[in-house]
């Protein structure tokens, strides 16, 4: 089975006016930073109810697991024009906290390498998960680069 998302009434609308102001901007596609994360974690749900042991003698067979040893971990990676990003490991689960911290304290510091021309005119993309969503982390392009703010397409 595979996840897919769900689109409302309006989205087919505002994809259309998206791609269509994508278009219009030549090359633009190359100063874009498409962003994601993954989550990877060690909580599976084991269906023991058909697994059986036939056996004459030591009725009583154990089998050992570690389900003890709680673990989440989330990958970010990003992609610029034709450079992969990445990845950089974000520990435990991924609150709006941790996500600003990340683009506060981490992001500047993969960014580096980038030549300056490509930072000067990049333009960053992330999709509307809870934690990009809070009002911090829609805040943090606005104090962080305000000279950019104005290039930045938004919804209508």
């Amino acid at each position: 089975m595979q996840r897919v998302l769900h689109l409302r009434t309006g989205d087919f609308a505002e994809r259309l006016e998206f791609c269509k102001w994508l278009n219009g901007s030549h090359q633009l596609h190359h100063y874009i930073l498409f962003t994601d994360e993954a989550q990877f974690n060690r909580d599976s749900a084991n269906n023991t109810h058909n697994s059986h042991v036939w056996a004459d003698e030591n009725r009583h067979t154990t089998v050992e697991s570690n389900f003890q040893l709680h673990f989440i971990v989330n990958v970010w990676c990003a992609v610029l024009d034709d450079q992969l990003i990445g990845p950089f490991i974000l520990q435990g689960r991924l609150t709006a906290e941790a996500y600003l911290r990340f683009l506060q304290e981490e992001l500047p510091r993969i960014l580096e390498d980038m030549p300056l021309d490509k930072r000067g005119r990049m333009y960053f993309q992330h999709d509307r998960a809870p934690p990009h969503s809070s009002r911090d982390v829609k805040k943090f392009p606005e104090l962080s680069f305000p000279w950019a703010m104005d290039r930045t397409w938004r919804s209508p």
